[in-house]
């Protein structure tokens, strides 16, 4: 699916770096500097958002070594490329007329009104995902509320009827692969995959993916692993809501709070002091627990969004989701833009770690775990 796009691109831009031999007039290559720009988030003990902060409030290194920050910016009008991937597994049959709510109201928060034949390339643009025993394309990049609204009403699990039909996201496989029997595939990691890399990767600009989901993968053909390295090559950040499935509920004793990493979460007074990225009461690992796969799957949500530079979210009970869509609207709006040029250049494609850290204790700082620099592809 080729798509084209403008804009500013959260990862790299990169820089002239050939120039003429005075001997023989041959070009001469050298080590091309590209920047790196980094999606920043950065709250206090509460999990208040932190703003009017200054680069020289900052320490970065890269692969352990100090690198000198050229620039942190914070601008709540630059355009936003959002997708919204959802499960409509029957395990969320109870939360979906919920979810769908929660959606269209953070579509409508993020999405100013147009007036008709207005639509830009310069607006935020939203695209919807759905998944359960496949992936589905339901509405490409657009800054219609209408469109989205009206794809998200229609929303419902797959058919065994639709299963004859060939989508745009199955192109040159064999559908009888990515299709599992009624006893449910959920193909978690396949939409995160081609969210990232097909429908993400040619735009530029800010984007992030928010999905919700119980975490749980059954089928997939990429690996967690792929589906991450697609989201770090699109430079996208990933925000997960957790919601335990009906089924799950009623076996499993439910956390009587929900988790937000390094902030509040709805009903928890907007944080918890310390923070840090656990479960109230049991570190990471704690609440939720294994589904009956013998798969954590909130601890996979997490590990999505921790390492995208994303926040996971856990919704308890149905009536979170939309508080929950509420900050992260708020976190999206509220964070900055740090552009710095990697002291040793790398044209090959490789994965290069990153570390950020305010200057002061109290605040907790969100970032992608590194960046893929321009090049080959690779994986890590």
């Amino acid at each position: 699916m080729a798509r084209d796009g403008s804009g500013q691109q959260p990862g790299q831009s990169q820089q002239p770096g050939s120039t003429q031999s005075s001997d023989n007039n041959q070009p001469v290559l050298k080590s091309k500097a590209y920047d790196v720009v980094l999606p920043v988030t950065v709250r206090d003990k509460k999990g208040i958002l932190v703003f009017n902060l200054q680069k020289g409030d900052f320490t970065l290194t890269e692969e352990g070594r100090p690198q000198a920050i050229k620039s942190l910016t914070q601008n709540s009008s630059v355009p936003l490329r959002i997708g919204l991937v959802i499960e409509t597994n029957h395990a969320m049959n109870g939360a979906i007329e919920s979810e769908r709510k929660a959606a269209e109201k953070f579509i409508d928060t993020v999405l100013p009104a147009q007036p008709e034949g207005k639509a830009s390339e310069g607006n935020s643009q939203v695209f919807l995902i759905h998944f359960d025993r496949e992936v589905e394309l339901l509405e490409d990049f657009t800054d219609s509320r209408e469109k989205l609204h009206g794809e998200l009403d229609n929303m419902g699990a797959t058919r065994q009827s639709q299963t004859d039909t060939q989508g745009p996201e199955t192109t040159g496989e064999d559908r009888s692969e990515r299709v599992h029997g009624a006893h449910g595939g959920n193909q978690l990691y396949d939409a995160i995959f081609l969210a990232s890399d097909e429908v993400m990767g040619p735009k530029q600009g800010r984007k992030a993916l928010i999905v919700f989901s119980d975490g749980v993968d059954r089928g997939s053909k990429d690996r967690l692993n792929e589906a991450l390295d697609a989201a770090e090559k699109a430079h996208v950040e990933i925000y997960t809501i957790y919601f335990k499935g009906e089924q799950e509920r009623q076996s499993a004793d439910y956390p009587e709070h929900g988790n937000r990493r390094g902030g509040g979460w709805p009903g928890g007074g907007g944080g918890y002091p310390g923070g840090g990225g656990g479960y109230p009461g049991g570190g990471r690992r704690g609440g939720g627990g294994p589904s009956d796969t013998g798969v954590d799957g909130k601890k996979i949500m997490l590990s999505i969004a921790e390492r995208t530079g994303g926040h996971a979210y856990d919704a308890r009970k149905k009536d979170d989701l939309e508080p929950i869509y509420n900050l992260i609207s708020e976190e999206l709006r509220g964070q900055y833009l740090l552009t710095y040029t990697p002291d040793k250049p790398d044209n090959e494609g490789g994965f290069h770690k990153i570390s950020l850290k305010a200057n002061k204790d109290e605040y907790s700082v969100t970032v992608p775990e590194g960046y893929f620099a321009p090049g080959a592809d690779s994986s890590r």
